[in-house]
């Protein structure tokens, strides 16, 4: 069902390439997390497990390293070499079923296991459907509602980055998508966080890290030390390009208390995911006049659960006052008349080289969104003073 190593997010493997160069003795541990509660159909895990198992015969083609070394420059030629032999190991996936529930947990090293979730998610999310005999939208609709929406983010005169890949309602769903946003986008289509559509439709991957990037930071170096020392071992490994910073893994507040003025002039901008966007904004545009940085010469990348209607909302507030720009997901690529899963995968524990098991957590601006043990969550809140 995924027919390239490439059908991944940009930013697994920009994090990948970090991981091999600064810990490739760490081991991370992930679980699966079904917040829409979906019930799956009998025999799901095995379908599951068949097309998992399938992955192990991908592996990176000429074509595929070539446009890498093209198009990402910052990525070591040892990299590129590490990744035209990587295969998956299918062993280090366990999955479960009792009833309706699924359970599936990843372990290996970290540098391996960091690849698994988002091709995991789209089988999911792509089998669900197919399993549960559910029906979307012919073609021509749902290229057509691709650009009614591309025309109305040009009439607001924004910038738009698909991000879709891990709940897509399928590959051919994720392509026909990318294809119309080429299509209709005209200047205000970006690009596409899945690399193997970026290469095949001559558009700009897009990412930089994830939330479990300062998670892993955490588990090594304490909650106090993990988002400075995050931020400062990416510039050492990209020395300036990938420059935008994810801001909420353990709540913005605590986030630019890091953030000093160095990584605030070095980094392009930040990446909003949860929490009230306009709150953010605010916050943000406030963060660089302390400053003096003019706010206008940085980006806001509004990534959480964005529509049209939400996306005007922000637009209308950030207009004048600082760069922004729009990654939108879900409601790109399962926009098919159908409900869309609200599933995610989560690291739960790290091994930094040379330590033990350590849980690790995500402490959003949304409290719904807060992932992991509830004692860590607990001590996480304690430690950083949050109330």
């Amino acid at each position: 069902m995924l027919s390239s190593l490439l059908d991944n997010d940009f930013y697994k493997f920009t994090m990948q390439h970090a991981v091999i160069q600064l810990f490739p003795n760490a081991w991370g541990r992930y679980r699966f997390i079904n917040r829409g509660h979906h019930r799956f159909p009998a025999g799901f895990a095995e379908v599951l497990r068949r097309a998992i198992d399938a992955l192990a015969d991908l592996s990176l083609t000429r074509e595929e390293r070539l446009f890498l070394q093209d198009n990402c420059p910052y990525l070591a030629p040892t990299y590129l070499d590490f990744l035209a032999g990587f295969r998956y190991d299918p062993s280090e996936v366990t999955i479960e079923q009792t009833g309706t529930d699924l359970e599936i947990t990843i372990e290996g090293y970290w540098y391996r296991t960091i690849l698994w979730e988002v091709p995991i998610m789209a089988l999911v999310s792509e089998l669900f459907y197919r399993e549960s005999g559910l029906e979307r939208l012919p073609d021509d609709q749902v290229a057509a509602i691709v650009r009614e929406k591309m025309a109305y983010y040009q009439r607001l005169g924004v910038k738009i980055a698909e991000f879709g890949t891990r709940r897509r309602h399928s590959h051919a769903v994720h392509r026909l998508v990318v294809a119309a946003l080429k299509t209709y986008g005209k200047k205000s289509f970006t690009g596409t966080s899945n690399v193997a559509l970026a290469r095949e439709f001559g558009v700009k991957p897009i990412g930089t890290h994830a939330h479990e990037w300062f998670m892993f930071h955490a588990a090594r170096y304490g909650f106090k030390l993990s988002n400075a020392l995050a931020l400062e071992h990416w510039v050492d490994v990209y020395r300036g390009d990938l420059g935008i910073a994810l801001s909420d893994t353990y709540t913005t507040k605590v986030f630019f208390a890091s953030f000093d003025k160095k990584f605030s002039k070095l980094f392009d901008g930040v990446r909003h995911d949860s929490g009230d966007p306009l709150a953010f904004a605010r916050q943000t545009i406030r963060h660089y006049e302390e400053f003096h940085i003019d706010p206008l010469s940085k980006t806001i990348i509004f990534s959480d659960g964005l529509d049209p209607q939400k996306v005007a909302h922000i637009a209308a507030f950030c207009r004048g006052k600082i760069g922004m720009s729009f990654g939108i997901g879900t409601n790109f690529t399962n926009d098919v008349g159908l409900e869309p899963l609200n599933i995610v995968i989560k690291m739960t524990e790290a091994r930094p080289e040379g330590a033990h098991w350590v849980r690790v957590v995500k402490l959003s601006d949304e409290p719904g969104k807060h992932t992991g043990d509830p004692d860590m969550i607990k001590l996480a809140k304690t430690v950083l003073d949050i109330a």
